[in-house]
């Protein structure tokens, strides 16, 4: 197990592969830990540099008081890659991951080589939708919403599954102060002027079951930066590196080849 301790938080890491391997960062949606990859990353090609963590108030990592703001969720990856002395990762964002890469590119271009943007948006819901989120924590708690989470997680066939169980549990177990307080940063947030800004390359991911950024939302998204690429997965919701992690292993090696990003510099 590794941890890097930052200003106000520490992150729980996990790192694998050669440390002179093309870099890979991976950051996980909101109510999930870096198990999200795993599926993922045990099918992409031996020789990377992946590095996975769990975000502030999420997972291992320490649970600093809510509510968060993006920057501070961005500052937490930009102190991750500085801590670990990784310049030009492509960074995997999935939901506020997603919204994480989005911020760090903008912030930081000599870290991020090019972004794979999943199941996100420059914008995400509306304030008062996550206000009512945040309510229903404090009044309930996640067991409360894990039910609705999921059937807007996943398509219905894998909630109908024994697999949908382990989701539905990390969800539960989540620091109620840390999905409240990475709720309220979603909520703070519009990357449109900074994303539409952006020149790198980019692979965007939509599930077309999926319940909390609709494929429409993440098109627009992706005509917002010039060039890139666009793969919807059918059958599959808002996780759909778990309901499919081949296809989804499929595309993402498919783009590292294509950029040049594989070890050897194969593309």
């Amino acid at each position: 197990m590794d941890c890097i301790t930052l200003d106000d938080v520490t992150l729980h890491v996990k790192l694998e592969g050669p440390e002179d391997g093309p870099p890979v960062l991976f950051a996980n949606s909101l109510g999930t830990d870096l198990r999200l990859w795993d599926d993922v990353v045990a099918r992409l090609p031996e020789g990377l540099r992946l590095i996975r963590y769990d975000k502030r108030g999420h997972g291992l990592s320490t649970c600093p008081q809510a509510p968060y703001t993006m920057g501070a969720l961005v500052r937490d990856a930009e102190g991750l890659l500085d801590a670990l002395e990784v310049k030009e990762a492509v960074v995997v964002g999935l939901s506020i991951g997603g919204m994480i890469a989005q911020g760090l590119a903008a912030k930081r271009l000599d870290l991020v080589r090019a972004v794979v943007l999943s199941n996100t948006a420059p914008k995400i819901g509306t304030r008062q939708m996550w206000a009512d989120r945040i309510a229903q924590i404090h009044s309930g708690g996640l067991t409360s919403m894990s039910d609705a989470i999921m059937e807007r997680w996943f398509s219905k066939p894998f909630r109908d599954s024994p697999a949908v169980t382990p989701w539905k549990r990390m969800v539960e177990v989540t620091p109620e102060a840390g999905y409240a307080g990475c709720s309220a940063a979603i909520a703070g947030t519009d990357f449109y002027t900074t994303t539409a800004a952006l020149r790198l390359p980019a692979l965007v991911i939509a599930g077309d079951q999926d319940g909390s950024t609709p494929p429409d939302l993440v098109r627009e998204m992706a005509d917002l930066i010039p060039g890139a690429r666009y793969e919807l997965m059918r059958g599959a919701g808002h996780l759909p590196c778990v309901e499919d992690p081949e296809t989804y292993a499929a595309h993402l090696t498919a783009f590292l080849a294509g950029i040049g990003h594989l070890p050897g510099g194969a593309g």
